[in-house]
């Protein structure tokens, strides 16, 4: 899993200094909802891997169970955004930015490593 490892420390080397420059902006919430997307993508990420490893290292075909684990996901991450929200901890804007940095920085990867093997 070296492309999961390559996204960690590469999503690390962004999302600081990301989070430090958005604290230039008006926007007191911004630099800690910015960590907190992206530790939600990575976090779901990992989940996502350990669930299709799990799945593959037991030689079982993809059934219900990816999806049941994946819906499981959707609910806690969601819960943990609703949860935030409520408490008037995040701000929506840095959410956004902090899951789209990950998800940018996963494609790459998996371009990357598509090259590579094709």
């Amino acid at each position: 899993m070296q492309i999961i490892k390559r996204i960690y420390k590469q999503s690390a080397f962004i999302l600081i200094p990301l989070a430090v420059l958005s604290a230039f902006f008006e926007w007191k919430k911004l630099p800690l909802s910015i960590l907190i997307g992206g530790g939600l993508a990575i976090a779901n990420l990992k989940g996502l891997a350990w669930g299709v490893q799990g799945l593959v290292g037991t030689g079982q075909q993809v059934t219900g169970a990816l999806v049941f684990f994946s819906l499981i996901r959707f609910f806690i991450m969601t819960a943990i955004l609703i949860i935030l929200l409520w408490l008037k901890i995040i701000n929506i804007a840095g959410i956004f930015i902090g899951l789209t940095t990950v998800l940018v920085l996963l494609l790459k990867e998996g371009v990357r490593s598509a090259r590579e093997e094709g």
